[in-house]
């Protein structure tokens, strides 16, 4: 290839990344963010009742909590009801603003109770069949305009997207940190076919529920989870292999890196089962054998102990 022709090629190829680029700015900065002002998740468990009391105190706007399970739902507001409480006692909510916040948490156990939701996140566990039927049932009963968001934490947000059939524009991943309620961070991720108006909507509401948000592309583990992830997973090799004992493996990171929390604690207050449904979607989807899950983290899960939440981790807790 000549020196001439080279060059054309160069400036060929940089006058159309140029357009190619502009377009795509112009198309986000011309995407319109809608308001929220009523949200419907998905699934009462540790991540759902966060989601639902952020919105609920921050944003001050109506939520409704979905379970199919009455007994979650009694659970989870009786755990609401607790953690309001504290508030209260240590004076910092009033009792006027505590009543205020349960008043707009309302529950169900069927879908349609969202169907007029302007926002849904569904926050069930990382099983993708059952976000999958989920996302197909939102598609159907949900309000056209409705955002359907996905608090998932490894599984491709394209995939899930393409179970809301007639929908799939509209949907996006929110994947918030444990607990919800302080940790500021969130992840967003579109997948293929989300529209700009839903990025742009979505961004726009995490800032009004107090969040800072990160974008990340849709690839296995996003950005938190493929950085944090392997680390916990190690911490366990090392604890699995004798190179250390759990409160030296826990000590040394807290210590030494400044860390609130060491990697086996914190695992544990995730959930043992969520960390290893999130190796296994990183080593499956990649192939790469740096994320092979540790055998003794699949032991603990198969024995039942899967962290605070069970009582039983790495460490033992009162229930």
């Amino acid at each position: 290839m000549s020196f001439l022709t080279s060059t054309a090629l160069r400036r060929t190829f940089s006058t159309t990344s140029r357009v190619l680029n502009a377009t795509t700015t112009a198309s986000t900065t011309a995407a319109v963010a809608a308001n929220v002002n009523s949200l419907g998740v998905v699934g009462a468990g540790q991540m759902g009742l966060g989601i639902a009391l952020v919105a609920a105190k921050v944003a001050q706007i109506p939520v409704t909590l979905v379970d199919t399970s009455q007994s979650s739902l009694d659970r989870s507001t009786a755990f609401m009801d607790k953690l309001l409480a504290k508030d209260v006692a240590k004076q910092k909510l009033s009792t006027s603003a505590a009543d205020a916040i349960r008043a707009r948490i309302t529950t169900s156990t069927t879908l349609d109770a969202i169907s007029s939701a302007d926002f849904i996140i569904e926050a069930v566990p990382e099983i993708p069949a059952l976000k999958a039927d989920i996302f197909s049932r939102l598609a159907t009963i949900s309000a056209p305009h409705a955002v359907l968001a996905t608090n998932t934490s490894s599984i491709s947000i394209t995939r899930i997207a393409a179970a809301a059939l007639g929908a799939q524009s509209r949907v996006v991943s929110t994947h918030f940190m444990n607990p919800v309620p302080v940790m500021r961070g969130v992840e967003i991720i579109r997948g293929l076919q989300t529209s700009a108006g839903t990025l742009a909507t979505t961004l726009q509401f995490m800032t009004k529920l107090g969040k800072v948000p990160s974008e990340s592309a849709d690839t296995p583990g996003f950005l938190a989870n493929r950085i944090l992830m392997p680390y916990i997973n190690e911490a366990v090799v090392c604890l699995e292999t004798g190179v250390g004992g759990r409160e030296d493996i826990d000590a040394i990171m807290k210590n030494g890196t400044g860390v609130p929390m060491g990697p086996l604690q914190l695992a544990d207050f995730i959930g043992l089962d969520t960390c290893l449904a999130i190796m296994k979607v990183l080593y499956e989807d990649t192939g790469d054998s740096k994320y092979r899950p540790s055998v003794l983290l699949g032991r603990y899960v198969d024995a039942g102990w899967l962290g605070k939440k069970t009582g039983r981790g790495f460490y033992e807790y009162d229930q």
